[in-house]
């Protein structure tokens, strides 16, 4: 080979770190966009809750959580959690290049969303005398449930539509899809409230999930697909599969309500309502400041790994490389949290809230965690291997409400703070055991090098300012705090290649400014 042939030939492992920098670019686009759109629709709800609450009062508001609560709970149960599986089926079919399997697979989840959404219409309709009385005590709202029922059909198939766009990848089309309707479900809600006060509260869930339904459809006939002819026969049995995963998610999730429920009532029964107040509000700050970094890096990075799900090697890379971003991302999320909790919790409630602050300190350093173990949960679903995915499921949920009733009974909201750290860390290992034994995953020595240098940078704050108090605890927080910024700025840029996106972008503005 010449020698001029042989420099324009990329080495083997030059072509490799191209191929890991566009995974990690891929990876903190994906969280960077759906982030966003997470923000945004916080954003949206707030703005809504406040006309509610301007134009409907304190009963308006009462009247639309109590309509939400048995519905969403009933679309957990008869939806199957087809949403879920269906992303899995149908990225596993993508990774195949199969375009029957996969015009299959899109056929199998449509028809069983219309089923799942006719399934939870029919239950609502025949329970809403019931659901009437048990939610408000007499039968007045037994014709609101009634009218409330086609929000649980049309829910439903929007979710499998979102599903779709999730699971090819239409990244840009499930956010407009959901940015659009968070907007326009806002733009049509606050007229009726206006002009219709309490009565205009059917109509606009009723809109709403009408929106939501038309602009999923919309984006999701983008998707084209092969089209295939299957019976009844062949829908019913392509979609067992889907629906066996689906059921162990809807079972976990209902186990999950329980458990909390559990909690609840046992910090009221032994505590009072003012510390499940405490309990409830320290886990709102630490449950929306850092959930939205997994909920955000949930959207593409499942329907990756269920692309690639027949090949370990190719798994322990993606979850590696998940990992080093949660972790680069929530570092300082987390290590700001700790410093500003006394700000916050001031801001977002009052003063008499300020006992919540050691429960949720060491809930917060529980998080990082949480962090490195929640990538390496996912393979199991990807994999389909739902006996090991329920199984640790069940496991740590029965696991941490025991902890956590020990933690509350013996040391209060402060011991129930550290167990949720005990929790973590018995979820980790567990999830670690079977992933090692069945799918020969390991953790590569960057991603346990980053997590030992949040780890400590994290113990560092927390100790400060468990300890510190005034200025000096703010004054040596932001110093911990600016020194995980360089740090996640650094891993980041290692693995991103942000620096020269920066020059650029700051070249071309003075650009422009000279121009």
């Amino acid at each position: 080979m010449s020698p001029e042939l042989s420099d324009k030939i990329p080495e083997p492992e030059s072509i490799s770190r191209n191929q890991e920098q566009s995974s990690y670019r891929q990876i903190f686009k994906a969280t960077s966009l759906f982030g966003g759109v997470q923000v945004f629709q916080i954003l949206t709800g707030i703005v809504r809750t406040k006309f509610v609450a301007v134009l409907l009062g304190t009963a308006g508001v009462g009247i639309i959580g109590l309509f939400n609560a048995p519905l969403q709970l009933i679309l957990s149960v008869t939806g199957l959690g087809i949403t879920f599986s269906a992303v899995r089926d149908i990225a596993e079919a993508y990774g195949s290049d199969d375009e029957s399997r996969i015009g299959q697979t899109v056929m199998t989840l449509r028809r069983w969303s219309w089923f799942a959404g006719i399934l939870g219409l029919v239950v609502t309709a025949a329970m809403s005398r019931l659901l009437s009385k048990w939610t408000f005590g007499n039968e007045e709202y037994t014709w609101a449930f009634l009218w409330l029922s086609v929000t649980m059909l049309m829910q439903t198939i929007s979710n499998g539509q979102k599903s779709l766009l999730q699971a090819g990848r239409r990244l840009q089309d499930l956010a407009r899809a959901s940015v659009w309707g968070s907007l326009l479900g806002l733009f049509t809600s606050v007229p009726l409230y206006y002009f219709f006060g309490v009565k205009g509260i059917v109509p606009s869930l009723i809109l709403t999930a009408a929106t939501s339904l038309l602009l999923t459809w919309y984006y999701s006939k983008k998707v084209v697909v092969q089209h295939v002819k299957m019976s009844f026969r062949e829908t019913l049995e392509s979609g067992k599969k889907m629906v066996k995963l689906g059921l162990v998610i809807t079972v976990t999730g209902i186990i999950g309500f329980l458990t909390g429920y559990i909690l609840n009532a046992y910090i009221s029964r032994t505590g009072g309502v003012d510390q499940v107040g405490l309990y409830n509000a320290g886990w709102s700050v630490i449950g929306q400041s850092t959930g939205l970094v997994f909920a955000a890096m949930t959207t593409d990075y499942f329907p990756r790994l269920s692309s690639i799900n027949n090949d370990n090697e190719k798994i322990t890379s993606l979850v590696n490389q998940q990992a080093e971003m949660v972790l680069l991302i929530l570092l300082p999320v987390i290590v700001l949290i700790i410093v500003t909790l006394p700000l916050l919790i001031r801001l977002l409630y009052t003063s008499s809230f300020l006992p919540v602050i050691n429960f949720a300190s060491w809930m917060v350093v529980g998080i990082i965690l949480k962090g490195l173990a929640w990538p390496m949960g996912f393979i199991f679903p990807a994999k389909g291997d739902l006996k090991v995915f329920g199984g640790i499921e069940i496991s740590a949920m029965a696991f941490n409400i025991i902890i956590n009733i020990l933690g509350y009974r013996f040391y209060g909201l402060e011991g129930l703070g550290v167990s949720y750290i005990v929790g973590y860390v018995f979820g980790l290992t567990i999830t670690l055991f079977f992933a090692r034994r069945k799918y020969n995953f390991t953790y590569a020595k960057s991603t346990v090098s980053t997590f030992m240098i949040s780890i400590i940078l994290i113990t560092f704050v927390f100790i400060l300012s468990y300890f510190l108090n005034g200025t000096v605890r703010y004054a040596m927080g932001l110093l911990i705090s600016g020194a995980a910024v360089l740090y996640s700025f650094y891993g980041l840029d290692r693995r991103l290649g942000l620096k020269p996106v920066i020059r650029n972008y700051v070249s071309s503005v003075f650009k422009k400014r000279e121009d």
